[in-house]
């Protein structure tokens, strides 16, 4: 989701009832990019974030407090220096441009009240944060931009500020229906497309959003509309942008299972098959959003030299698992060559030299086959290389049978593995599995020999009844947690034939009820390759019937007597537990 003019209207309106009237007590800079205020209101203390990132540009109100370097940058200490210990006493947003403009007054060196202004621009890679004085001249800014960086506007102390209008997009505060309609006809593009286009402040999510509620197809031009439909496509946007303006803000996370999906200041209608959970703060859902965010994708960094190692080894295991079936398929036809050789010894003692095939009776079938002869050779001999020929095909299938199983093992071992990393959530769990390639082989050990102890816990969830689950993240772990930790009359469950995390139930020696069941599965279902299918078959037993056979992988086990059930993998109303 962009950081988009409806979320900025929502924010400005949050620190507007939180900041108005409030006193600048600390300024920070705890990256060249990044300012962090600290404003003491007649609320309590509350701490103003603002980043200028070109990858993550950001404004909330925050509990978290960062540390700043021992010297101060240049432009923190400008506004240590004029707004210090000043009061804020405006907070707006122009239009519904990705800009808030907060007013600050303060006393000059002379003690005359003096008024400034902080204009956060949050526009992706040419966010910034300006400096400007009661008349709109710049005083400076946390990036300076020259004529040389942009034609179209300098930000550099003296020069004055305004709001460059490169796109030529119109006010949606504003419009009226003939202008919505005539704007979206001269777009050829799809009509999504025309709306975030065409008006300040629209992302495409919303545009989406809007397109759905009047039941359009986003994907058509406008002019493939009659004027009729357009215009009840403005009384949708209307009703949207109404709630924009009465400041009728519900903010929301959508989910899809643990991932965040989207974030958004009002309810998105087409997300409603993703999980929604509503926040009385459009902060609160940054803070959560970006940050469970930044967490997945730093995992996901960090587990890359990991996957590479996986995905390659499985990659030549498929490989050799193909080649292993084709040469097994080769010796289908051994058991033809030893019938061969049996009818040859007994119906070939009258053959005539230099005859080329036989024609008898297969006492096993009741029917004449034609066996062709190397008329070279003598019946004995002809026998002799079928028999051997028999023979070799044999060991062949024996040998690759066996060879096949084992690669099989490695394929179903590896996608365990990266299932593992799938659902990764701290840097503990990449070591755990780390740890484990390095005990299978796949990773070479650096510096020492001795096994690294690693302390990491599973999963634990509370089903709806009360009872605990817990949910294995890798392979060793799995092992443990079943075979260390759970009771013989505890229940197992497992997504069927599918690489997956051991999921326990803590029974307390109790009959579990349905429910509790059900939410096993879901999670058995979640936390395995299966996880986002309608279906999913799981297995579920008693742990006291789950073996490991000797010598056995981690992870591995085996079970003769089970029950099943099919489930769905959606896991957002079980009761996560943060040990």
């Amino acid at each position: 989701m962009a950081f988009d003019g409806t979320t900025v209207a929502a924010v400005t309106k949050e620190l507007t009832e939180q900041l108005s009237g409030g006193r600048i007590a600390k300024i920070a800079q705890p990256e060249t990019d990044e300012l962090l205020f600290t404003i003491k209101t007649p609320q309590g203390q509350k701490r103003l974030y603002i980043s200028a990132s070109a990858s993550l540009p950001l404004i909330y109100l925050t509990n978290v407090n960062k540390p700043s370097p021992m010297n101060a940058p240049n432009f923190c200490m400008l506004l240590r220096k004029h707004i210090g210990n000043g009061r804020i006493t405006r907070i707006t947003q122009p239009g519904l441009e990705r800009i808030i403009q907060i007013q600050i007054e303060h006393l000059d060196d002379l003690g005359d009240l003096c008024q400034k202004t902080l204009v956060v621009e949050i526009m992706g890679k040419h966010s910034n944060i300006i400096f400007c004085d009661a008349d709109g001249r710049i005083i400076d800014s946390i990036k300076h931009i020259s004529a040389q960086m942009s034609s179209v506007r300098e930000v550099l102390p003296g020069r004055p500020y305004f709001i460059p209008d490169t796109m030529g997009k119109k006010n949606p505060l504003t419009v009226d229906a003939d202008t919505f309609i005539f704007t979206l006809k001269e777009k050829p593009c799809p009509l999504g497309k025309a709306i975030y286009t065409s008006f300040t402040g629209i992302s495409p999510v919303i545009a989406e959003d809007i397109c759905f509620l009047a039941g359009m197809d986003s994907g058509i031009t406008p002019k493939e509309y009659e004027d009729d439909l357009l215009f009840h496509l403005y009384r949708q946007f209307s009703y949207y942008i109404e709630d924009v303006k009465a400041g009728n803000f519900h903010p929301v996370i959508y989910t899809d299972g643990e991932t965040p999906k989207e974030f958004s200041a009002l309810l998105l209608s087409h997300f409603d098959t993703f999980t929604k959970q509503e926040y009385d703060s459009i902060s609160e859902v940054l803070h959560i959003y970006y940050a469970t965010k930044n967490t997945l994708t730093r995992i996901r960094q960090k587990s890359a030299d990991l996957r590479h190692v996986v995905q390659t080894a499985l990659e030549r295991a498929r490989k050799k698992y193909d080649l292993q079936k084709k040469q097994l398929k080769d010796t289908e036809n051994r058991e033809k060559y030893k019938v061969y050789g049996e009818l040859i010894n007994t119906y070939g003692y009258n053959l005539a030299p230099g005859t080329k095939e036989l024609t008898a009776l297969n006492y096993y079938t009741g029917k004449e086959i034609t066996i062709p002869l190397d008329p070279v050779k003598t019946p004995q001999e002809n026998s002799q290389k079928y028999f051997a020929r028999y023979n070799k095909q044999k060991r062949t299938f024996e040998a690759l049978s066996k060879l096949l199983t084992e690669t099989g093992d490695d394929i179903h071992y590896l996608e365990s593995i990266s299932n593992a990393l799938d659902i990764a959530r701290s840097e503990a769990d990449l070591a755990q599995i780390k740890e484990e390639l390095i005990e299978s082989g796949y990773v070479r050990r650096k510096y020492t020999k001795k096994k690294v102890k690693l302390k990491n816990k599973p999963m634990h969830y509370i089903s709806s009844d009360g009872y605990h689950i817990y949910v294995g993240k890798n392979n060793l772990q799995n092992d443990e947690l079943t075979f260390s930790f759970a009771n013989g009359g505890d229940w197992w469950f497992h997504a069927k034939g599918a690489p997956g995390s051991h999921v326990i139930v803590k029974t307390n020696g109790d009959e579990l009820p349905d429910r509790t069941f059900e939410e096993a599965g879901r999670l058995a279902a979640y936390y395995s390759k299966s996880r986002g299918s309608d279906k999913v078959e799981i297995d579920y037993v008693e742990k006291k019937h789950v073996k490991k056979p000797n010598g056995a992988r981690p992870g591995f086990v085996v079970y003769y007597t089970n029950y099943s059930l099919m489930i769905d993998s959606d896991i957002s109303n079980i009761k996560a537990v943060q040990d």
